[in-house]
């Protein structure tokens, strides 16, 4: 499997369980099920980034960097936006989100196949 659907996959999968960690936010608890969908996706969008960047260049240092620079700005992008209560949860939003994009970041760079070498004659 290549990189790519490697950060999609644990995206999805790590996206998910970021969403879930809503469920320690009392005032957001009857909002789970759509904050767990938009994590999801949020997560995929940045699985999908980071694989691209691991096919690219292989640097597992750099991968954790844009990886969680890429989860920390998709969640900002999401915690700038007022809530239901309209409040805003930037730590509660942003922390894992930058956790989460450097464990794809990491898994994307040591996991799956590279690109292939491009022959040149």
């Amino acid at each position: 499997m290549n990189k790519i659907w490697i950060g999609l996959i644990f995206g999805l999968v790590l996206g998910a369980l970021d969403g879930a960690t809503a469920w320690f936010t009392p005032a957001v608890r009857n909002l789970l099920t759509g904050i767990m969908v938009g994590s999801s996706l949020k997560g995929m969008v940045v699985g999908l980034l980071s694989g691209w960047f691991a096919r690219r260049v292989q640097s597992t240092k750099w991968g954790i960097i844009v990886g969680s620079l890429l989860g920390l700005l998709f969640a900002f992008a999401v915690a700038a936006m007022p809530s239901a209560t309209g409040e805003h949860y930037y730590l509660e939003i942003m922390l894992p989100g930058f956790v989460v994009g450097a464990i794809i970041g990491f898994l994307t760079q040591k996991m799956g196949t590279p690109a292939p070498l491009k022959r040149t004659t």
